[in-house]
């Protein structure tokens, strides 16, 4: 019997240790519940530091927020739209306007690198140049502006956006698509703009498209304008003047008051009515009964000099109408066409054309009319002027010593054949008064 307690004492004992061992007597119950609940406290704590830290990132995304509005959704060649709306209060507002229709602009550089000292000789083009671009910059930065606006022909598109702070809106044209052409002069010569380069990276192309930039718009006071009023509390105004003459169809503003800060672009039209025309390939509208009677007149002049009025009409359009020069040179030669054309029946009827002279001389302009319009895209508005001009300022020297009465005198042959061709002009209007 007493074996039998013993056991039993043995095997309560053995099973209290046991129990004591896997915790069942330790204050596990009131741990239990202490343990969650401080655990659920700095969950608590934690998420609520989350949230506070999204709100706290929210509230600087929506304080920086900006709005844009517009007077108008139309103009007539041209116009004033009044913006306003309100940014980030003590930031700058930047404007940046854009045409939707696209024009070619080509930079042919010829500059000596710096680090080589080298000439590249590299040609840089695009189709996506927008018509029209323009940052407004806040007013306060109008000395700036004036500073570049000093440098007059060497002023730099990136200085004149990074001493103004614009470069923080200078987007659209950043992202266009630019090829660049290896040339060489044989290449010229035969009519090649050069072997095709690899693209350029992100960085190197904005960069590229800058100078375009300046290249198809060439004023500063056409990229860049000191127009935009901001008030302290972050509400601006500007009046943007398109002016006449500019691309018809849509355009596009957007402020910008930051990096990342931008409002949603607002779009207006700008429409044109004859006989104002749009020239696509130029990006440019113009009232076409300007140049057509300014034509008229020089081409009855120079059919009568047997120059067919183009070394004449050719300066005069670059200087009087905002046209490229490369459009100018090709939209020469058609109109050249008619009058030579005409000129050329007419001549033939009182027999003044030498065919054998005429077809000799007229194989090399064929040759130099294959080269000529490659040069052109390689040169620039100033430089074609500068050519251009020394060139008539020689035929036009030369031209007035061979009518100086001393010279006639000395050159009996030429005083021939001027009577000759007097005599010819009056048989041939004999014949049609008859």
């Amino acid at each position: 019997m007493r074996r039998t307690w013993l056991s039993l004492v043995i095997a309560l004992a053995a099973t209290i240790f046991m129990m004591y061992q896997n915790g069942a007597f330790a204050q596990k119950p009131a741990d239990t519940k202490a343990g969650p609940k401080k655990e659920a406290k700095s969950e608590a704590k934690q998420e609520g530091k989350t949230e506070e830290k999204k709100a706290e990132e929210a509230k600087p995304a929506e304080a920086q927020s900006i709005t844009l509005e517009i007077d108008k959704t139309t103009l007539n060649n041209g116009g004033t739209i009044n913006v306003k709306g309100i940014a980030p209060a003590g930031k700058p507002v930047y404007l940046e306007v854009w045409a939707e229709p696209k024009v070619r602009a080509s930079r042919f550089d010829a500059d000596v690198d710096k680090d080589t000292g080298k000439r590249p000789y590299i040609l840089y083009m695009t189709d996506e140049m927008p018509a029209y671009y323009k940052i407004f910059t806040p007013k306060d930065k109008k000395e700036a502006f004036e500073q570049n606006k000093k440098e007059g022909r060497k002023w730099s598109v990136s200085k004149a956006l990074k001493d103004t702070g614009a470069d923080i809106a200078y987007s659209v044209p950043g992202k266009i698509k630019i090829d660049r052409y290896q040339a060489t002069f044989i290449g010229s010569v035969v009519g090649s703009r050069g072997d095709l380069l690899a693209p350029m990276d992100e960085k190197e192309n904005k960069r590229r498209s800058m100078q375009l930039i300046k290249a198809r718009f060439r004023d500063i006071g056409k990229v860049l304008g000191p127009d935009v009023e901001v008030n302290p509390d972050g509400t601006y105004k500007a009046a943007i003047k398109i002016r006449d003459g500019l691309a018809p169809g849509k355009y596009y503003i957007v402020a910008v008051a930051d990096k990342g800060v931008k409002s949603q672009p607002v779009t207006f039209e700008n429409n044109i009515s004859f006989p104002v025309m749009y020239l696509s390939n130029a990006g440019t509208s113009l009232n076409i009964i300007g140049p057509f009677v300014l034509v008229l007149l020089i081409a009855t002049f120079g059919v009568l000099m047997g120059a067919g009025g183009g070394f004449i009409i050719n300066p005069l359009l670059v200087t009087i109408y905002p046209l490229p020069h490369t459009i100018v040179a090709g939209t020469v030669m058609p109109t050249v066409l008619f009058s030579q054309g005409s000129g050329i029946l007419n001549y033939s009827k009182i027999k003044f054309i030498n065919w054998k002279l005429g077809c000799t001389i007229g194989a090399a302009m064929l040759l130099g009319g294959f080269i000529g319009p490659k040069l052109t895209e390689m040169i620039t508005l100033d430089q074609f002027k500068f050519v251009f001009g020394w060139i008539l300022i020689v035929l036009a020297a030369l031209m007035f010593w061979q009518t100086t009465p001393g010279y006639i005198e000395k050159n009996k042959k030429e005083q021939a054949i001027l009577k000759e061709f007097q005599k010819r002009a009056k048989e041939a209007a004999a014949k049609k008064g008859n």
